[in-house]
Parts: C-alpha cells; sequence; structure tokens
C-alpha cells in the first residue's frame, strides 16, 4: 500500500485531492499539513511515498520544504498549484509531476501511475542533470523542454506537431525541435480535448497550423502547415481530419 500526504494550505483543496485519491486502491492518504514547517515535520515523521506539495503556503514555500528535508527521507513530489510559472524550478527540484489547479482527475491519476512507477524501480544513484528525464506539467497549457543547459517553459498552443522517436516524442515548435519522454498514446491522452488530432500512429498535429490538405498519389493525403512543412495524414486516420 502506497502511502501519500497532501500539503496545501487550503483545507477545501486536500478535501478535493483526497476525495480524488479515494479512486486510488493501493494508496493511502497517511496525512495532511497546511503550512510549510508542519509538511516538513510530517514528511520526516510519516516517510510518505508521494507527496502531493502546494507552492505557495504560509511558513516557507513547498520549495523551501524540500530544502529541510536534507538527507532524510525523499518522497516522490508532485506540486499542486495555481501558478505555472514555478513548472521549471519544480522539475529542477527533481519533482515527479507539476499539477496546476483546478486539479483534473485523470491528470492526477496519471501523476500517481507515474509515482507507482518509479517506486518499483530499484533505488540507485540520481541520475545526472543532464540525462535526466525531462517531465512536463499541464500539456493542455504548457511543457518543459530542456535546451543545452537551461529549460525552456513552452506554450503547447504553439508547438506545430509532435513526432514519435523511439522511447520519446519529439516536439516541433518554430522550426526547432524538442524531445520529451512520453509516448504518443500517453501524449495523444495528455491532449485530448485540445486541437490536437494524430493524424499518423507517429504524428500529433496542431490544426492551427494546417493550411490545407492534399491527396497523394500513394492513397493517402499530405497535409501542409503554415510554415511549409508537409505531414502524411494515412487512411488509417483519415477521419479525424475529412469529411
Amino acid at each position: 500500500m502506497l502511502k501519500a500526504l497532501i500539503v496545501d494550505d487550503e483545507e477545501l483543496a486536500r478535501e478535493g485531492i483526497k476525495m480524488m485519491l479515494g479512486r486510488e486502491s493501493d494508496l493511502e492518504v497517511v496525512g495532511e499539513a497546511a503550512d510549510g514547517p508542519s509538511a516538513a515535520e510530517a514528511i520526516s515523521r510519516l516517510t510518505p511515498d508521494i507527496v502531493f506539495l502546494d507552492v505557495r503556503m504560509p511558513g516557507c514555500d513547498g520549495f523551501s520544504v524540500l530544502e529541510q528535508l536534507g538527507g532524510t527521507h525523499h518522497p516522490q513530489v508532485i506540486f499542486i498549484t495555481a501558478y505555472d510559472q514555478y513548472a521549471v524550478r519544480a522539475f529542477e527540484a527533481s519533482a515527479l509531476d507539476y499539477l496546476l489547479k483546478p486539479i483534473n482527475g485523470a491528470r492526477l491519476s496519471e501523476a500517481v501511475r507515474k509515482a507507482r512507477v518509479n517506486l518499483a524501480q530499484p533505488q540507485t544513484h540520481s541520475e545526472p542533470a543532464e540525462v535526466r528525464p525531462i517531465r512536463f506539467a499541464d500539456m493542455r497549457r504548457t511543457i518543459v523542454v530542456k535546451d543545452r543547459d537551461r529549460f525552456l517553459v513552452v506554450k503547447t498552443s504553439e508547438v506545430d506537431w509532435f513526432e514519435s522517436a523511439a522511447n520519446y516524442v519529439e516536439l516541433h515548435i518554430h522550426r526547432r525541435s524538442f524531445l520529451v519522454r512520453i509516448t504518443m498514446n500517453e501524449l495523444q491522452t495528455q491532449l485530448k480535448g485540445t486541437s490536437f488530432v494524430r493524424i499518423h500512429r507517429s504524428t500529433i498535429v496542431n490544426l492551427d497550423r494546417v493550411t490545407e490538405i492534399r491527396p497523394s498519389p500513394h492513397g493517402d493525403f499530405q497535409v501542409h502547415l503554415h510554415d511549409g512543412h508537409v505531414l502524411r495524414l494515412s487512411r488509417a486516420y483519415r477521419d479525424q481530419l475529412l469529411p
């Protein structure tokens, strides 16, 4: 049974998260905290596997809470906040995920799934920063990518298309590309309800970037983007774009 701690200065927020976590049969909420000092104490005392941690709180913020842990117990940390400007700092602090309020039940469940997978893996030394997997915030709004020695927060709405790249997905934006560690199926789920549609088993395109669609001599279709790029629309995904 996984142990979880919820840290948020708003009681209603804690209750909402606790209610959604009740759907996870292998997870138990072992405690709650409403401020930074109480959170640090609860983490040391309860040794939770997962901590749902708010950023802005009385006493000290969520980042200070993590700094206070020192060499003690280090759980999987999922930040929960109404502010997207802390995403890069959260990932630099090795957060597993970053959820924006109001919390979406599906996103919360996905974050728990990732924590479950991480906890099931053998514990090893921390990965060097340059090879640490890139994680992401709420992909309907922003995506955090690594660019050499810095992190960029890009608006999802500005992405032209996503392309499968082995165990990663390649994000194309403004004639540049970045890698994010996520599968195409997971990405498709994350982007459900947005302007992105899958046009090939290896391609997801932003409809706002499409200018026209032309038949291909091979029976498929060519999807032309605003910047001149041409993508393939396979017959299997024709219904995603064409009547």
